[in-house]
Protein backbone atom coordinates (compact mmCIF):
# COMPACT_ATOMS: atom_id res chain seq x y z
CA UNK A 1 0.00 0.00 0.00
CA UNK A 2 1.29 3.47 -0.55
CA UNK A 3 2.33 5.22 2.65
CA UNK A 4 2.51 8.78 1.23
CA UNK A 5 -0.23 10.96 2.31
CA UNK A 6 -3.53 9.46 0.12
CA UNK A 7 -4.47 12.38 -2.57
CA UNK A 8 -7.74 13.99 -2.11
CA UNK A 9 -10.89 12.60 -4.24
CA UNK A 10 -11.38 14.07 -7.55
CA UNK A 11 -14.85 14.04 -9.51
CA UNK A 12 -15.94 14.21 -12.87
CA UNK A 13 -18.90 16.29 -14.27
CA UNK A 14 -22.01 14.88 -13.12
CA UNK A 15 -24.44 12.91 -15.46
CA UNK A 16 -25.85 11.18 -12.23
CA UNK A 17 -24.77 11.71 -8.27
CA UNK A 18 -23.89 7.28 -8.11
CA UNK A 19 -21.84 7.87 -11.37
CA UNK A 20 -19.67 10.75 -9.76
CA UNK A 21 -19.73 8.78 -6.54
CA UNK A 22 -18.69 5.76 -8.83
CA UNK A 23 -16.13 7.52 -10.62
CA UNK A 24 -14.37 9.45 -7.60
CA UNK A 25 -13.72 6.04 -5.65
CA UNK A 26 -11.62 4.51 -8.88
CA UNK A 27 -10.28 7.87 -9.24
CA UNK A 28 -9.15 7.19 -5.72
CA UNK A 29 -7.60 3.53 -6.52
CA UNK A 30 -6.09 5.47 -9.18
CA UNK A 31 -4.32 8.47 -7.52
CA UNK A 32 -3.35 6.48 -4.76
CA UNK A 33 -1.86 3.19 -7.06
CA UNK A 34 -3.80 1.13 -4.96
CA UNK A 35 -3.92 -2.59 -5.35
CA UNK A 36 -5.65 -5.77 -4.82
CA UNK A 37 -6.41 -5.82 -0.91
CA UNK A 38 -5.58 -2.56 0.53
CA UNK A 39 -8.66 -0.89 2.39
CA UNK A 40 -10.52 2.05 1.19
CA UNK A 41 -11.72 5.23 3.37
CA UNK A 42 -14.44 4.20 5.58
CA UNK A 43 -18.41 4.79 4.88
CA UNK A 44 -18.31 8.23 6.83
CA UNK A 45 -15.54 9.45 5.45
CA UNK A 46 -16.51 8.81 1.55
CA UNK A 47 -19.70 10.49 2.56
CA UNK A 48 -17.63 13.62 3.85
CA UNK A 49 -15.21 13.71 1.18
CA UNK A 50 -17.34 13.42 -1.21
CA UNK A 51 -20.06 15.44 0.21
CA UNK A 52 -22.38 12.47 -0.78
CA UNK A 53 -25.26 10.77 1.30
CA UNK A 54 -25.05 7.12 2.65
CA UNK A 55 -27.15 5.48 -0.48
CA UNK A 56 -24.95 7.01 -2.70
CA UNK A 57 -22.16 5.91 -1.24
CA UNK A 58 -23.30 2.18 -1.20
CA UNK A 59 -25.13 2.31 -4.59
CA UNK A 60 -21.63 3.17 -6.14
CA UNK A 61 -20.10 0.51 -3.65
CA UNK A 62 -22.69 -1.81 -4.99
CA UNK A 63 -21.46 -1.18 -8.45
CA UNK A 64 -17.98 -1.53 -7.99
CA UNK A 65 -18.10 -4.72 -6.10
CA UNK A 66 -19.84 -6.76 -9.08
CA UNK A 67 -16.90 -5.45 -11.37
CA UNK A 68 -14.78 -6.77 -8.18
CA UNK A 69 -13.19 -3.11 -8.35
CA UNK A 70 -13.65 -3.55 -4.74
CA UNK A 71 -14.12 -6.09 -1.96
CA UNK A 72 -16.77 -5.39 0.77
CA UNK A 73 -15.84 -7.34 3.58
CA UNK A 74 -18.14 -7.40 6.30
CA UNK A 75 -17.36 -6.12 9.78
CA UNK A 76 -14.26 -5.18 8.35
CA UNK A 77 -14.77 -2.39 5.66
CA UNK A 78 -13.55 -2.04 1.84
CA UNK A 79 -11.11 -2.86 0.14
CA UNK A 80 -9.65 -2.74 -3.64
CA UNK A 81 -11.29 -5.83 -5.00
CA UNK A 82 -9.11 -8.40 -7.51
CA UNK A 83 -9.76 -6.64 -10.52
CA UNK A 84 -10.56 -10.14 -12.18
CA UNK A 85 -12.84 -10.99 -15.13
CA UNK A 86 -15.69 -12.22 -13.44
CA UNK A 87 -18.04 -9.45 -14.58
CA UNK A 88 -16.85 -10.19 -18.41
CA UNK A 89 -17.45 -14.18 -17.60
CA UNK A 90 -20.87 -13.43 -15.79
CA UNK A 91 -22.22 -10.84 -19.27
CA UNK A 92 -21.04 -13.76 -21.81
CA UNK A 93 -22.79 -16.61 -19.84
CA UNK A 94 -25.54 -15.00 -18.95
CA UNK A 95 -25.81 -13.65 -22.56
CA UNK A 96 -25.69 -17.17 -23.75
CA UNK A 97 -28.34 -18.18 -21.96
CA UNK A 98 -30.29 -15.69 -22.49
CA UNK A 99 -30.08 -15.84 -26.25
CA UNK A 100 -28.54 -19.11 -27.38
CA UNK A 101 -29.20 -18.79 -30.79
CA UNK A 102 -26.35 -15.91 -31.25
CA UNK A 103 -24.79 -17.73 -28.80
CA UNK A 104 -23.36 -20.46 -30.53
CA UNK A 105 -21.59 -18.03 -32.72
CA UNK A 106 -20.25 -16.45 -29.41
CA UNK A 107 -19.13 -19.89 -28.45
CA UNK A 108 -17.44 -20.72 -31.39
CA UNK A 109 -15.36 -17.26 -31.31
CA UNK A 110 -14.38 -17.93 -27.63
CA UNK A 111 -12.84 -21.20 -28.86
CA UNK A 112 -11.18 -19.66 -31.51
CA UNK A 113 -9.69 -17.35 -29.26
CA UNK A 114 -8.46 -19.51 -26.68
CA UNK A 115 -7.29 -21.74 -29.28
CA UNK A 116 -5.05 -18.80 -30.78
CA UNK A 117 -3.88 -17.71 -27.27
CA UNK A 118 -1.98 -21.59 -26.44
CA UNK A 119 -0.86 -22.05 -29.87
CA UNK A 120 0.34 -18.46 -30.06
CA UNK A 121 2.33 -18.76 -27.12
CA UNK A 122 3.60 -22.21 -28.00
CA UNK A 123 7.27 -21.81 -27.56
CA UNK A 124 6.94 -19.73 -24.70
CA UNK A 125 4.89 -22.40 -22.70
CA UNK A 126 7.51 -24.87 -23.72
CA UNK A 127 10.12 -22.74 -22.37
CA UNK A 128 8.52 -22.06 -19.19
CA UNK A 129 7.69 -25.59 -18.62
CA UNK A 130 9.39 -27.17 -15.60
CA UNK A 131 10.28 -31.33 -15.03
CA UNK A 132 7.48 -30.58 -12.39
CA UNK A 133 4.77 -28.59 -14.31
CA UNK A 134 5.07 -31.82 -16.69
CA UNK A 135 4.50 -34.16 -13.78
CA UNK A 136 1.42 -32.00 -12.70
CA UNK A 137 -0.03 -31.77 -16.42
CA UNK A 138 0.49 -36.18 -16.55
CA UNK A 139 -1.36 -36.25 -13.48
CA UNK A 140 -4.11 -34.78 -14.28
CA UNK A 141 -4.47 -36.25 -17.54
CA UNK A 142 -4.21 -39.58 -15.41
CA UNK A 143 -7.14 -38.56 -13.74
CA UNK A 144 -9.08 -37.74 -16.79
CA UNK A 145 -8.78 -40.87 -17.84
CA UNK A 146 -9.74 -42.05 -14.06
CA UNK A 147 -12.81 -40.54 -14.29
CA UNK A 148 -13.98 -40.57 -17.77
CA UNK A 149 -13.44 -44.59 -17.31
CA UNK A 150 -15.77 -44.03 -14.18
CA UNK A 151 -18.07 -42.16 -15.98
CA UNK A 152 -17.71 -39.31 -14.42
CA UNK A 153 -17.53 -35.44 -15.98
CA UNK A 154 -14.10 -34.10 -16.93
CA UNK A 155 -14.62 -30.48 -17.01
CA UNK A 156 -13.01 -30.03 -13.31
CA UNK A 157 -9.53 -31.52 -14.82
CA UNK A 158 -9.97 -30.36 -17.96
CA UNK A 159 -9.97 -26.82 -16.36
CA UNK A 160 -7.27 -27.39 -14.38
CA UNK A 161 -5.01 -29.19 -17.18
CA UNK A 162 -5.37 -25.77 -18.98
CA UNK A 163 -5.22 -23.60 -16.43
CA UNK A 164 -1.38 -25.17 -15.00
CA UNK A 165 -0.44 -25.00 -18.88
CA UNK A 166 -0.35 -21.27 -18.69
CA UNK A 167 0.75 -20.76 -15.14
CA UNK A 168 4.56 -20.60 -15.87
CA UNK A 169 4.65 -18.11 -18.32
CA UNK A 170 3.53 -15.61 -15.47
CA UNK A 171 1.24 -13.49 -17.88
CA UNK A 172 -1.62 -12.73 -15.36
CA UNK A 173 -4.34 -11.51 -18.03
CA UNK A 174 -3.63 -14.12 -20.99
CA UNK A 175 -3.86 -16.51 -18.20
CA UNK A 176 -7.23 -15.07 -16.53
CA UNK A 177 -8.52 -14.39 -20.86
CA UNK A 178 -7.85 -18.02 -21.11
CA UNK A 179 -9.53 -19.85 -18.10
CA UNK A 180 -12.42 -17.15 -17.97
CA UNK A 181 -13.27 -17.82 -21.80
CA UNK A 182 -13.31 -21.73 -20.72
CA UNK A 183 -15.77 -21.24 -17.64
CA UNK A 184 -17.98 -19.30 -20.18
CA UNK A 185 -18.11 -22.05 -22.46
CA UNK A 186 -18.13 -24.61 -19.72
CA UNK A 187 -21.52 -23.17 -18.06
CA UNK A 188 -23.03 -22.52 -21.09
CA UNK A 189 -22.67 -25.29 -23.64
CA UNK A 190 -24.55 -27.97 -22.10
CA UNK A 191 -27.57 -25.34 -21.97
CA UNK A 192 -27.71 -25.43 -25.90
CA UNK A 193 -29.32 -27.69 -27.76
CA UNK A 194 -27.76 -29.70 -30.67
CA UNK A 195 -24.01 -29.15 -28.91
CA UNK A 196 -23.52 -33.28 -28.84
CA UNK A 197 -21.65 -34.78 -25.88
CA UNK A 198 -17.70 -34.78 -25.29
CA UNK A 199 -15.93 -38.15 -26.43
CA UNK A 200 -13.78 -38.63 -23.01
CA UNK A 201 -11.48 -41.14 -24.43
CA UNK A 202 -10.50 -38.54 -27.37
CA UNK A 203 -9.98 -35.91 -24.79
CA UNK A 204 -8.00 -37.84 -22.52
CA UNK A 205 -5.57 -38.74 -26.05
CA UNK A 206 -5.94 -35.10 -27.23
CA UNK A 207 -4.45 -34.19 -23.48
CA UNK A 208 -1.77 -36.80 -24.03
CA UNK A 209 -0.56 -35.73 -27.06
CA UNK A 210 -0.36 -32.06 -25.78
CA UNK A 211 2.10 -33.01 -22.44
CA UNK A 212 3.87 -35.61 -24.71
CA UNK A 213 5.05 -33.22 -27.31
CA UNK A 214 5.70 -30.61 -24.43
CA UNK A 215 8.10 -33.33 -23.20
CA UNK A 216 9.37 -33.23 -26.38
CA UNK A 217 10.13 -30.11 -27.07
CA UNK A 218 8.44 -30.01 -29.56
CA UNK A 219 6.86 -26.89 -31.06
CA UNK A 220 5.48 -28.03 -33.94
CA UNK A 221 3.74 -30.76 -32.80
CA UNK A 222 2.70 -29.09 -29.30
CA UNK A 223 0.43 -26.77 -31.22
CA UNK A 224 -1.08 -29.62 -33.48
CA UNK A 225 -1.97 -31.29 -30.41
CA UNK A 226 -3.42 -28.02 -28.90
CA UNK A 227 -5.35 -28.19 -32.89
CA UNK A 228 -6.64 -31.52 -32.24
CA UNK A 229 -7.28 -31.22 -29.29
CA UNK A 230 -9.70 -28.35 -29.86
CA UNK A 231 -10.91 -29.79 -33.30
CA UNK A 232 -13.62 -31.83 -31.57
CA UNK A 233 -15.33 -28.30 -29.70
CA UNK A 234 -15.35 -26.94 -32.82
CA UNK A 235 -17.19 -29.85 -34.94
CA UNK A 236 -19.34 -30.04 -32.14
CA UNK A 237 -20.37 -26.35 -32.61
CA UNK A 238 -20.41 -26.72 -35.87
CA UNK A 239 -22.83 -29.33 -35.95
CA UNK A 240 -25.32 -27.54 -33.40
CA UNK A 241 -25.07 -24.20 -35.60
CA UNK A 242 -25.97 -26.32 -38.60
CA UNK A 243 -29.15 -28.14 -36.77
CA UNK A 244 -30.14 -24.46 -35.96
CA UNK A 245 -29.37 -22.69 -39.39
CA UNK A 246 -26.87 -20.73 -38.72
CA UNK A 247 -24.26 -20.04 -41.15
CA UNK A 248 -20.47 -21.31 -39.98
CA UNK A 249 -17.21 -20.13 -41.04
CA UNK A 250 -14.81 -22.67 -42.66
CA UNK A 251 -12.43 -24.24 -39.69
CA UNK A 252 -9.24 -22.69 -39.60
CA UNK A 253 -6.53 -25.12 -40.01
CA UNK A 254 -3.07 -25.72 -38.30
Amino acid sequence: MNSSRPQEFRTAARPSLRQEVTEAIKSYILDNRLGPGDPLPSEAELCTALGASRSSIREAVKTLAVLDIVEVRRGHGTYVGRLSLSALVEGLVFRGLLSPQDDLRILSELIEVRELIERGMAERILAALAPEDLDALDALVDEMDRRGAAGEDLAECDRAFHERLMEPIDNKLVGQLSQAFWDVYAIVAPHLQGVSETDEAGTVADHRAIVRAARDGDAAGFARALSGHYAPVRARLAEARASDGTPERAARTA
